[in-house]
């Protein structure tokens, strides 16, 4: 079946638009929109932000299909060169915020593991001790505040491993809500799970200055807006 060239009409592509020049365009990822094309077939991100632009858009990072929040393209190949160095060299600052079931034994910490992905589950396992096959994973997080029942977390990545936040804030008994994969007590509809990408710095592959994007939170979640007021 041909693919449509149009975005539809029910999905307003446009309003996700957080920051765009001629090298680079960011969006504000719903949750469970795929950044890419996966096994399910069902639109992308990626798609959509091309007939937006009406041009082809480089993938610079991923971000799970679960979670919402600042997803960058490159529409150059230089900006796609200078961002994927960028990313190597770990000059790029990623800052989420995670709504966990359960606080964390401290109010700011450093996690380390090591993870080792699980393809027939798409899991990441993690250990205390390298194993054969597993990478280091640093994250730091630090606690914001809590509601009745639910507590925020800010978290930085010191590495991009796979379902990095998931698994390392579920070895510490702290499950994101919604995120049953990695030990929720229930999910969430639309098998979202509240994990967002909140800002993106990194340095502009043209003028060579710290750009941040920052994407707002999902409105009309409850759990998010009761949050909300944590953020200082």
């Amino acid at each position: 079946m041909k693919k449509s060239t149009e975005a539809p009409e029910e999905f307003p592509i446009g309003q996700l638009v957080l920051y765009k020049n001629n090298q680079l365009i960011a969006f504000n990822k719903p949750a469970g929109l795929p950044v890419q094309e996966d096994k399910t077939g069902d639109r992308a991100l990626i798609n959509l932000g091309e007939i937006y632009c009406k041009s082809k858009l480089h993938l610079v990072h991923r971000l799970d299909r679960p979670a919402s929040g600042v997803t960058l393209f490159a529409k150059t190949n230089g900006a796609l060169v200078s961002l994927n160095e960028q990313f190597r060299q770990r000059q790029v600052e990623k800052t989420y915020l995670a709504a966990v079931q359960e606080k964390p034994p401290k109010d700011e910490d450093t996690l380390a593991h090591f993870l080792k992905k699980d393809g027939r589950s798409n899991r990441a396992l993690a250990f205390g001790q390298e194993q054969p096959g597993s990478k280091k994973a640093e994250m730091a997080y630090r606690y914001l505040g809590s509601t009745d029942h639910y507590h925020l977390l800010e978290v930085r990545l010191h590495s991009g491993r796979h379902h990095q936040i998931r698994a390392q804030l579920a070895a510490i008994g702290c499950p994101i809500k919604g995120d049953v994969k990695y030990g929720a007590r229930r999910g969430n509809p639309g098998r979202s799970i509240h994990l967002h990408a909140w800002k993106l710095r990194f340095l502009h592959p043209v003028s060579g200055e710290w750009e941040e994007v920052v994407a707002p939170l999902p409105e009309g979640d409850p759990v998010w807006q009761a949050l909300l007021e944590k953020i200082s």
